[in-house]
């Protein structure tokens, strides 16, 4: 089923949500080149716990070029034959590759009018894909923008079951140094989210 919300205008703290899921998405399905390095250069914390992992990420991504972060990211994500992480919802579901959590993701994808792009190659269910696609619902990156409870509806099937589990891993994993406070920050918005869905 096409997405049926009318078009509107996207809410500031809406928008502010879809650009983390975004920044996420895109730093967990690829390695930042130098214009995103700078990017995260301008980050600023504050003395929250998110703040700070913010100033980190800000302070490691200034001391990092590109093909440091290229290193660290296919040893956490690729290595040889496999990285030190499986960043996937069905290996972190069923501990294998291409199961049931994917074929499910796969159906919500139709639904939403959300369809692969013939360039990627990694399956669906990737951490980075997933918030890339939860940025575009918000959005309207595929149509119009989705409401809260089908917003809700994506991020409790296909998120919330493990992503946290994932972030926790990324910040402990040996090789992360650059990734260490994305994992930190990635933990803290998926609990963020989590609280506000529960009391919509």
């Amino acid at each position: 089923m096409q997405n049926q919300v009318q078009k509107e205008t996207v809410l500031a703290e809406d928008m502010m949500r879809a650009d983390l899921y975004s920044l996420l998405g895109s730093l967990l399905f690829a390695a930042p080149n130098e214009t995103v390095l700078q990017n995260l250069n301008s980050l600023t914390g504050d003395g929250t716990e998110m703040g700070q992992a913010f100033g980190a990420l800000s302070q490691l991504a200034t001391a990092t070029d590109a093909a440091t972060a290229r290193r660290e990211y296919d040893d956490l994500f690729i290595g040889m034959g496999r990285g030190e992480l499986l960043p996937y919802a069905s290996y972190y579901l069923t501990g294998f590759l291409n199961e049931k959590p994917l074929a499910k993701l796969r159906n919500t994808m139709k639904q939403f009018g959300i369809a692969r792009s013939d360039d990627v190659k990694e399956p669906e269910d990737h951490i980075g894909s997933l918030f890339e696609m939860m940025s575009g619902l918000i959005t309207g990156r595929y149509g119009s923008p989705v409401g809260i409870s089908d917003q809700r509806k994506f991020f409790s099937t296909h998120i919330e079951p493990w992503a946290g589990h994932f972030f926790k891993d990324l910040e402990a994993a040996q090789n992360s140094r650059l990734y260490q406070p994305v994992g930190a920050v990635g933990r803290l918005f998926v609990e963020i989210e989590t609280d506000a869905f529960s009391m919509e």
